[in-house]
């Protein structure tokens, strides 16, 4: 399986679509071979580097996902809940890998993809990034290995736009420590402090949230215990790693077996 993997780019016009873009043409082991938008959408038939405002790339963009899937081998899906759930029988139906960073997804969306995994590679991820997916295995282990002696603290940082908190990663990296530690996060979580609140509660996992500027992403593991701190850290300088862990997904997917994988299988770790 030494040839260029054809990979296909759901809403190639969104800042994530555009991104996705650039790395399958920038890394020599893909090339994109379909471009896919909205019905409606002005940029409907015409070339996407002509649309992107470069040259030519002999891509015509289309609203038609089966058309851009003919002949592809994975399809990157950034959208929306709805979308990615209609696309996932498709890629299944026409063997084609289906990586998914759509976020937002119900259980019953989630329930729907699984229902086309017996036939289907589907490779899924709340954050595609490598280093963050690392992280969570690593946050886990630490948890697991450390007793309550340790208190646990999350502390994320973002952009002054970002209108959640905690953030998605900063909840998956707290199901990890929950997980490690054998414990209910919805019973352990504890969502920032103020005011006269008490001592710290023995085998809380604390969440702290920051917002300023144009922070990217930055997540902190804190392990504190009488003596010692340990710090478990990713930051996230360019929303480039997100695009660069999908395409690795989708490089990796070519050839599995049916089945609905995360980030953690692509590392090897799942």
């Amino acid at each position: 399986m030494s040839e260029s993997c054809a990979i296909v780019v759901m809403g190639v016009s969104g800042r994530m679509g555009r991104m996705l873009v650039q790395t399958v043409q920038d890394n020599p082991k893909t090339h994109l071979c379909g471009a896919v938008e909205r019905p409606g959408h002005d940029w409907i038939g015409r070339d996407l580097g002509a649309a992107l405002g470069g040259a030519a790339t002999g891509v015509v963009v289309t609203d038609d996902p089966a058309e851009a899937l003919e002949g592809a081998d994975a399809v990157i899906d950034f959208t929306a809940p709805a979308a990615t759930v209609a696309l996932a029988k498709l890629a299944a139906d026409k063997g084609v890998v289906h990586v998914i960073g759509t976020t937002g997804m119900t259980e019953a969306d989630i329930a729907a993809v699984d229902a086309v995994t017996d036939r289907g590679v589907v490779v899924r991820a709340g954050n595609m990034s490598l280093g963050v997916n690392l992280l969570v295995q690593l946050t886990k282990q630490v948890a697991a290995a450390l007793d309550e002696d340790y208190d646990i603290e999350v502390i994320e940082g973002h952009h002054r736009h970002k209108v959640d908190a905690p953030s998605g990663t900063a909840l998956m990296l707290g199901q990890a420590a929950a997980d490690g530690r054998g414990v209910d996060l919805d019973e352990a979580s504890d969502r920032g402090r103020d005011g006269i609140t008490g001592p710290r509660e023995r085998g809380k996992i604390g969440f702290h949230a920051i917002r300023g500027g144009d922070i990217i992403g930055e997540h902190d593991v804190l392990f504190a215990a009488d003596g010692e701190r340990i710090t478990l850290r990713h930051v996230a300088s360019d929303r480039s790693v997100f695009a660069r862990g999908a395409v690795k997904a989708a490089l990796w997917g070519r050839g599995k077996e049916s089945g609905h994988y995360s980030m953690l299988d692509v590392l090897g770790l799942g």
